[in-house]
């Protein structure tokens, strides 16, 4: 039986070991070539479509732990009318647990880069047109405008998406993100850490540029320090209510598996 243990949330960069350093090394022997980058970039979207093709709704978990993480979705006033945004959605792992967890006075706003994704969210059971909206947005665009009002959102997530996004746009997405939100708004932030168990693990071949990798399916992955979202989110306009490392421990007692993951995790407010 699989067993999580709670989250331990760091102030400080993982130190590595010989091997760990080692292995790091070893990715920088054969990076991926320029053009193949290139084309990586121009087919993000048949990639993430081909993943949900594959996985359906199977490969993530549901996040239960959002309201636990982030109190800012359960510290309001029941009586007020909330705008929550999910950027990058998915299949929903977010978006149904909260509306399972009965967020009635929520209005929902979900969307994501994969058309078969958004499919999958209006085809689940507990979406309910008259109460959220899902819809294909590529983030690194206006496209999100077309659904959502500028200035509109009173909670927007970011879980783990910016990670899969050519670091080139992280910029725009802060900023379309910005936009969305509120006088006051709050984003909510997690993503995979600098030295993530799943990054010292990638062979040669693998490596886009740095803290950067192609997965075997195509689609991308980067592992972020707290001080590069600080200074991005601080870039774009928000302010920093919390960015911090958080570690956690997966444990498969059957399998012999004790996985350690690192993630960041931030707040960041639209300034009034």
């Amino acid at each position: 039986m699989e067993t999580d243990e709670k989250d331990m949330i760091g102030h400080r960069l993982k130190a590595l070991t010989e091997e760990e350093k080692q292995r790091l090394e070893a990715q920088n022997s054969r990076l991926i070539p320029e053009t193949k980058a290139q084309k990586l970039e121009r087919d993000a979207k048949r990639h993430w479509d081909i993943f949900y093709k594959r996985n359906e709704t199977k490969f993530f978990r549901d996040r239960h732990w959002t309201t636990r993480e982030f109190q800012e979705l359960i510290n309001f006033d029941p009586e007020q009318k909330i705008t929550f945004l999910e950027l990058g959605c998915g299949v929903g792992n977010m978006l149904f647990p909260l509306v399972e967890e009965g967020f009635d006075n929520f209005y929902f706003y979900a969307c994501d880069f994969s058309p078969r994704a958004v499919e999958f969210v209006k085809n689940n059971k507990l979406y309910d047109p008259s109460k959220m909206t899902a819809f294909c947005a590529d983030l690194t665009t206006d496209e999100l405008f077309e659904n959502v009002p500028e200035a509109s959102v009173d909670i927007a997530s970011l879980i783990f998406v910016l990670s899969a996004i050519q670091p080139a746009s992280w910029e725009v997405v802060a900023k379309n993100a910005l936009r969305v939100l509120r006088p006051g708004g709050i984003l909510l932030f997690r993503d995979y850490g600098r030295y993530d168990m799943a990054q010292l693990r990638f062979k040669p071949g693998h490596k886009i540029a740095e803290n950067f990798y192609m997965r075997q399916d195509g689609t991308r992955s980067y592992y972020f320090t707290e001080e590069e979202l600080a200074s991005l989110f601080t870039d774009a306009g928000f302010e920093v209510l919390t960015n911090c490392y958080v570690q956690r421990r997966t444990v498969n007692f059957k399998e012999g598996v004790d996985v350690p993951r690192i993630f960041v995790q931030g707040k960041f407010r639209k300034k009034d």
